[in-house]
């Protein structure tokens, strides 16, 4: 079983800046794509970043491109989101999430952290 756990939440201005983390546990841990997803309340769950395992190649959300960076600490089996240039649309619980192997789709997910962006 692998535990995902994100943190780094809260409220900022619109224009300020959060940084969230995901470290992940479990003997059984392994990672092909780590990726960050969010849920704004009365919509479906939507894909902002993902991040390659191996070779730290970051996918973007048009919606965060250039605002956004996706990172990871290997040896910590930690992955970051720097949100930067917040805006009120970005309002939403973030949730991370870990597919362990190639073909493999998000299969654990941790309990989400709420970030709310005020006007």
């Amino acid at each position: 079983q692998v535990h995902m756990e994100e943190s780094g939440g809260g409220l900022v201005q619109a224009g300020g800046s959060l940084r969230l983390s995901c470290a992940a546990s479990g003997r059984t841990f392994s990672a092909n794509f780590m990726g960050w997803f969010r849920q704004a309340p009365g919509k479906e769950r939507e894909f902002v970043a993902a991040i390659r395992w191996s070779d730290g190649s970051t996918y973007y959300a048009d919606s965060v491109k250039g605002r956004f960076t996706c990172s990871r600490d290997n040896a910590k089996n930690t992955v970051y989101l720097q949100m930067n240039s917040l805006k009120p649309e970005d309002t939403a619980v973030y949730y991370c999430a870990n597919s362990p192997t190639s073909g493999t789709g998000y299969k654990y997910w941790g309990q989400g952290t709420q970030v709310t962006v005020s006007s």
